[in-house]
């Protein structure tokens, strides 16, 4: 049986890396890119030091030049066959107070990093997944598509964006053995969103109080879900966004109350 080629974007850390990790331990060859080269070398060391295969495409991959890069490495790895595509790359930076304080050089940059990549990498590898009638794309998109949030207008809106191309998408490309879903993450404890930066001196114990399942999300909660949406367990699953957020979507506002006495949905109670 010959190995996946698996392309993942932004998988030099966080969540990308513990996606890279899961499909190199199944034995995919996975097509790492990242903006940071020097953290991409060092996960691609240790991908191959665990025994698995990967294949370096660093670059900036809201840049058309690394799209047409990665695009070209990915197909050069198996004679134009790419069974995976994760885009994963996305970010709330560059952010401002208030959207009437943000700027259009913000709002575009957001576009870049959120949703245009998503669409250009897509439409780079899309031919060689209808040519073979088989392929699955995962995009990464936000529990913030799905919910207000003060501040971060823009960054919700293109992830509502990347939410209504998976939908949209895997209608168009249904027929030809494609699926296409996303992921909506919450409160991961990463590199680009530390717990310490979340919790901000609260006491972590508060955490249960807004996290139904009590704690923030590790990459690879979030690595499994996508692990899952690329296997043939999921071949009936097409078009989703899947919330992986330990509950908080499920939850809309309602706080576990401090002294553990149910549920509030006024905060100065919890």
């Amino acid at each position: 049986m010959n190995r996946r080629v698996c392309v993942v974007t932004g998988a030099a850390e966080g969540i990308g890396t513990a996606i890279a990790r899961r499909f190199a331990a199944s034995g995919d060859v996975v097509v790492l890119n990242d903006v940071d080269a020097r953290a991409a070398e060092l996960t691609a060391q240790r991908i191959e030091g665990s025994g698995g295969h990967c294949v370096l495409a660093c670059g900036d991959i809201t840049e058309e030049p690394v799209v047409a890069e990665v695009a070209e490495t990915a197909l050069a790895v198996a004679d134009g066959r790419v069974d995976v595509l994760v885009n994963n790359v996305g970010d709330f930076r560059p952010a401002a107070w208030t959207f009437l304080h943000s700027t259009p050089q913000q709002w575009q940059r957001l576009y870049e990093l959120n949703l245009w990549h998503v669409l250009a990498l897509t439409h780079a590898l899309l031919p060689s997944m209808v040519e073979r009638e088989q392929g699955v794309i995962i995009n990464n998109s936000t529990v913030e598509a799905f919910r207000g949030i003060p501040g971060k207008a823009v960054y919700s809106a293109f992830n509502a964006g990347v939410s209504a191309f998976t939908k949209s998408l895997a209608v168009e490309v249904g027929q030809h053995g494609i699926r296409v879903n996303a992921i909506a993450p919450d409160l991961a404890d990463t590199p680009q969103t530390p717990a310490a930066a979340m919790l901000h001196g609260r006491d972590p114990d508060l955490i249960r109080t807004w996290v139904p399942l009590g704690r923030f999300g590790d990459p690879d909660d979030y690595a499994a879900v996508v692990e899952f949406l690329a296997s043939p367990q999921s071949c009936y699953l097409t078009g989703q966004t899947i919330p992986v957020d330990g509950g908080t979507l499920a939850a809309s506002g309602w706080y576990g109350r401090a002294d553990r006495k149910g549920w509030t949905n006024l905060p100065n109670e919890a």
